[in-house]
């Protein structure tokens, strides 16, 4: 059975790249970025569009025209999440406007990726009634993508609707059970020999904070920005080595521990910010892949 998407809030292309190795046609995606677009173009397909999902009967009208198997989505997360404000506003109505475009269009089941802070926002509880309202019946996840395929210890949200019986939540549910591995996946059983050091520096939210982490241990979230060691840092007690002798991760072994493909073109040479806040957004390609597979196996009449 060909099984079809549409990506909103595409980005560089992570939940795509993930959806495709699931086995998804992914017919078009979307994002208002033009760096997101041209470096989802570059690596994926030029079946990305700018498109402004704001404006929910264009969004929607253009959508419904495809007809996609699948509606899937990661709205921007910084109103929800832990490193941001927390103060629900612009971004978060891309949350309302997905449910009323998925409200709008019907397709036979979506996908959204977050925070797992959105779970207790007031936007996400609208957007449940929103769905729930057109018929949707909801699973409810929250995974570490260090147990799905990626070398990260990156807790994210995702919401799984489909229209009918509950057949397809057990399903689904069952699908990640099988997905799950049985360890937590390190940097260094990932990348083996493409990456040549034991310990690395990243950037902590505050000093209180370890900064420094070893490669046989899966990495710490990856987020959007990627900062030297700063010059008087004297480290943190439980840092894995001290903080003179690492270095941040280069641009693209950001991009392998998110597991994109290595050959993946970033533009913009190493630590460009643009760069670094495309990836540290992004959605993980593997974790995506068993997501979408689990989604697949629910459709599978």
């Amino acid at each position: 059975m060909t099984v079809t998407a549409v990506d909103l809030f595409c980005g560089c292309g992570g939940l795509s790249a993930g959806l495709i190795e699931a086995g998804f046609v992914v017919e078009e995606a979307y994002d208002c970025w033009p760096r997101a677009l041209d470096t989802y173009e570059r690596n994926i397909a030029p079946h990305v569009v700018p498109l402004d999902l704001m404006d929910v009967a264009s969004a929607a009208g253009r959508i419904a025209s495809i007809d996609p198997t699948l509606l899937a989505g990661a709205p921007p997360c910084q109103d929800f999440s832990t490193a941001g404000k927390r103060v629900e506003a612009e971004q978060a109505n891309l949350t309302t406007a997905f449910g009323q475009i998925v409200s709008r269009c019907k397709p036979p089941a979506f996908l959204m990726e977050n925070v797992p802070q959105v779970r207790l926002s007031a936007t996400y509880q609208q957007m449940r009634r929103t769905v729930a309202d057109a018929g949707y019946s909801l699973v409810e996840a929250v995974l570490d993508a260090s147990w799905f395929g990626v070398p990260q210890r990156r807790q994210r949200f995702f919401a799984f609707g489909y229209r009918g019986n509950g057949e397809g939540g057990q399903r689904f549910e069952q699908s990640l059970d099988r997905a799950k591995s049985s360890h937590r996946l390190t940097v260094k059983q990932y990348m083996g020999d493409e990456i040549d050091v034991e310990y690395y520096y990243r950037h902590p939210r505050n000093y209180s904070r370890r900064s420094v982490f070893s490669v046989h241990e899966p990495s710490p979230t990856v987020r959007g920005v990627n900062r030297p060691v700063p010059p008087n840092y004297a480290g943190n007690r439980l840092d894995s080595a001290p903080p003179s002798q690492v270095r941040p991760l280069t641009t693209r072994e950001r991009g392998r521990v998110q597991t994109f493909p290595g050959e993946w073109m970033w533009d913009g040479g190493d630590r460009n910010a643009d760069t670094e806040l495309l990836i540290g957004n992004a959605v993980p390609v593997q974790l995506a892949a068993r997501v979408g597979t689990a989604v697949r196996d629910a459709l599978d009449r």
